[in-house]
């Protein structure tokens, strides 16, 4: 069969670090197989679910190029859960209970100050067909709890290995609400049935809802997917990360930050694995070297820090071709491969080529510290056409004439050209500032 996998995020929110690393992995794992990608929408939450995040997670999952092969939405598929709950009602396997939640709290209470764990007790399996109807006509609607084989249930994750619980450690879950309306635990595994996916490969809070899943897919009559459980991402300081508080978001990172999406994906694709990261140009890179065995099973961390460095790493090696729109939206219209190849290797973020970019092109108001060597060396400037050879054939000129070198000869001409102590080698910026401002620079003139 061939491999399927789904990214199943809920529109509640800005899509963070940690949830993009999934569905990263997720992808990386399908492409690897040759197989495909589902991202589902998984947006029963109707209070939360807004149509502006289900946008957000579609917008940020193209900027990363993580293309899908199909897509669902779990909004489109209450009736397919009507059925499925109306079978299980039938076997015996989904029960009705009435408890309210501030009883459901006080037993979860007791149980806890008596060291017990907080199982559901079943009450609801006791009641006869009048208990049910007196509840029923004081006005309890019931919610719907599945009804766990007190079995073993093992499965081998392909992180973690061999894992174990025991049927009769685990709480019966509620699958449907009393407003009739159907919870995660049921949908996922009724959409994961229905679409074939053949691993589900998420993160390591769902261990034991995988655990309470593998019954409810054998009681569907549903392929057990293979499982595959990651450990949750953090912030640098060991942190969790959460869509409501909008943690570390992929559209901050993209929008405020200046992130290529490259630099993240090369980033997320290694951590947490035996992997060097390294930036990487193309996803076909990174599914050659993806290996799921290679997840560990220590906490991974994410630092802003290190994604900044990778990204500047990242953008030393891109051609123009891959950000010449980037530096259209910046107003570099003219910008060309010329000009991205001579300050690429002094940039972290695309936005700072803004900066260059006005030195080679628009009125620099020079540090003329030694007016005297300035005339000099304006004097020995060559005729144009210039081109990478000119920097070191005039400083050569300046050279002889005057007898300075290292420093002394080109930091007063960087100072002039530029206005600045640092940046780009002057052997590229030369050609693009031309003779006409190099020379007016060179005299003290802002040019």
């Amino acid at each position: 069969m061939s491999v399927a996998v789904r990214f199943a995020p809920s529109p509640t929110g800005l899509l963070h670090v940690g949830n993009v690393r999934l569905a990263l992995v997720n992808w990386l794992f399908a492409r690897k197989a040759g197989g495909n990608f589902l991202l589902r929408l998984d947006d029963t939450d109707e209070e939360r679910s807004k149509p502006e995040y289900a946008e957000g997670i579609e917008r940020d999952l193209t900027w990363l190029g993580l293309t899908w092969d199909r897509f669902a939405r779990e909004s489109d598929r209450y009736g397919r859960y009507d059925e499925v709950a109306a079978a299980l009602k039938a076997s015996g396997r989904l029960y009705p209970c009435y408890e309210t939640p501030e009883e459901l709290n006080l037993k979860r209470a007791s149980l806890v100050s008596q060291g017990r764990p907080p199982i559901y007790d079943r009450a609801a399996l006791r009641l006869s067909d009048a208990d049910r109807a007196r509840l029923e006509s004081e006005g309890r609607t019931p919610h719907w709890r599945f009804k766990l084989e007190h079995t073993p249930v093992e499965w081998t994750d392909l992180v973690r290995g061999p894992v174990h619980f025991e049927g009769s450690a685990l709480s019966d879950p509620v699958l449907i609400r009393e407003d009739g309306r159907p919870l995660y635990t049921l949908t996922s595994v009724v959409d994961d049935a229905d679409l074939a996916i053949t691993h589900v490969i998420r993160g390591e809070d769902h261990v034991a809802n995988t655990a309470v899943q593998i019954q409810i897919f054998q009681a569907v009559g549903g392929a057990v997917p293979v499982f595959a459980h990651l450990p949750l991402l953090t912030d640098a300081t060991g942190q969790g990360l959460s869509k409501r508080l909008g943690s570390l978001s992929v559209a901050s990172l993209r929008e405020e930050e200046g992130i290529e999406p490259m630099a993240l994906a090369s980033l997320l694709a290694k951590l947490g694995t035996s992997d060097a990261i390294e930036p990487r140009l193309t996803l076909d890179e990174l599914v050659a070297e993806f290996d799921i065995a290679k997840v560990s099973r220590a906490t991974p961390k994410f630092d802003p820090e290190e994604l900044l460095r990778l990204n500047a790493r990242t953008l030393h090696l891109l051609p123009f071709e891959r950000v010449a729109g980037e530096l259209a939206a910046l107003g570099l219209d003219d910008a060309d491969a010329a000009f991205w190849e001579a300050v690429r290797p002094n940039l972290s973020r695309v936005a700072e080529a803004r900066d260059w970019w006005a030195v080679t092109h628009a009125p620099v108001a020079p540090v003329a510290d030694d007016p005297a060597f300035l005339a000099e060396a304006a004097a020995l400037l060559p005729e144009e056409p210039w081109d990478l050879s000119t920097w070191g054939t005039w400083t050569g000129a300046v050279k002889a004439r005057t007898g300075r070198k290292g420093k002394d000869l080109f930091l007063p001409l960087r100072r002039a050209l530029t206005g600045r102590d640092h940046g780009p080698e002057l052997k590229n910026l030369l050609p693009l500032i031309g003779r006409t401002r190099a020379q007016k620079r060179l005299a003290g003139e802002t040019a």
